[in-house]
């Protein structure tokens, strides 16, 4: 056992899980699980970056509020880190966005604004901004700051090339939401293992990157508008109505693939990985699995494919994950039940 100073001290470190049933048996298919993260996803990582660098460089001043847009999971992470480190918080969020995600950066202490699911990703983004402008807080702009791919260069990178230390790493699979984990891993393998290929899936209905199209951006490097190739889809957290900063300052022509993903396929992977590995994980996590399925498919004989997981399925008790889950007994769960006294 080992005893930490603070909750902060437990982010990152996550296993890394070799998949054996859903696993083409010619290849080494491997999960990085982030739900292990003390909020249950990658996006602690982004939290404790983002608010530590701002801490440094004087830009957050003690016991002032920060303000972030979001889709749940860096609320959450954020909500987290502010409640240690004793920073009010508010959040701004669509209101399409799972009623979990609310509850739980609420009981965190933050604040949370909701804005219409009509306005999408860059309607919470204005809002957060106009904010921040208004009361002189802290913009947590996860989007374009540097100290997230700077964290996961530092955490997440390193993790994994540590634990492939004895082996090779021949194919490392990620979605992309603010474009940090990407960003950053991407940066540590090229240079530390560049024989490994990058694999990037995003959303069926909105294949930004495949299309090419540039993204409209203000000065700052936020966007100006949504990208013409996004339609809605339901990985929440991942591919919001633009191309973030950090993902566009990845350079493609270092990506081997990018996998569009079904909503049918990323469904799919959830539930498999919890009811044939047991791993509860979220419906981006399925969707990677996608991806990773996809290129071990094509892969040659022992190859080491690892597949990021960014968060728990909590996230998604209420969403379409969940609609064919009953709650009350099944009619075979009827039939068990009576078949003993």
């Amino acid at each position: 056992m080992t005893r930490y100073n603070s909750i902060l001290d437990t982010i990152g470190r996550t296993p890394i899980v070799r998949l054996h049933r859903l696993a083409p048996p010619h290849v080494n298919l491997w999960v990085k699980v982030e739900a292990f993260n003390p909020l249950g996803s990658v996006k602690d990582r982004l939290a404790l970056g983002i608010i530590e660098a701002a801490e440094q460089s004087g830009e957050l001043k003690p016991g002032q509020t920060v303000v972030e847009a979001t889709s749940g999971n860096t609320g959450i992470g954020l909500a987290m880190v502010c409640a240690a480190k004793g920073y009010p918080l508010v959040l701004v969020m669509a209101d399409s966005f799972s009623v979990e995600r609310r509850k739980l950066m609420r009981f965190l202490g933050a604040k949370v604004i909701l804005t219409p699911a009509a306005l999408s990703a860059t309607g919470m983004v204005n809002k957060a901004a106009a904010l921040a402008r208004k009361h002189g807080w802290f913009l947590a702009r996860q989007f374009e700051n540097e100290a997230n791919a700077q964290i996961h260069m530092r955490t997440t990178g390193p993790e994994i090339l540590e634990d492939f230390r004895d082996t090779t790493l021949d194919y490392w699979v990620t979605g992309f939401g603010t474009g940090g984990t990407l960003n950053g891993v991407a940066r540590v393998l090229t240079e530390k293992s560049p024989q490994t290929k990058i694999v990037v899936c995003e959303p069926s209905d909105a294949p930004m990157l495949a299309s090419g199209a540039p993204q409209a951006r203000n000065a700052d490097g936020s966007p100006a508008e949504a990208h013409a190739a996004w339609k809605p889809h339901p990985m929440q957290g991942w591919s919001p109505n633009f191309i973030p900063k950090l993902t566009s300052e990845v350079d493609l022509a270092r990506v081997h693939k990018i996998i569009p993903v079904t909503p049918a396929e990323a469904m799919r992977g959830a539930r498999e990985l919890a009811s044939k590995e047991g791993i509860f994980v979220g419906v981006t996590s399925g969707a990677t699995l996608a991806g990773g399925l996809a290129i071990a498919a094509e892969a040659p004989a022992g190859a080491n494919i690892l597949c990021m997981l960014p968060d728990t399925g909590e996230r998604y008790l209420s969403t379409p994950l969940f609609a064919d889950t009953p709650t009350e007994m099944t009619e075979e769960e009827e039939k068990i039940s009576r078949s003993a006294p």
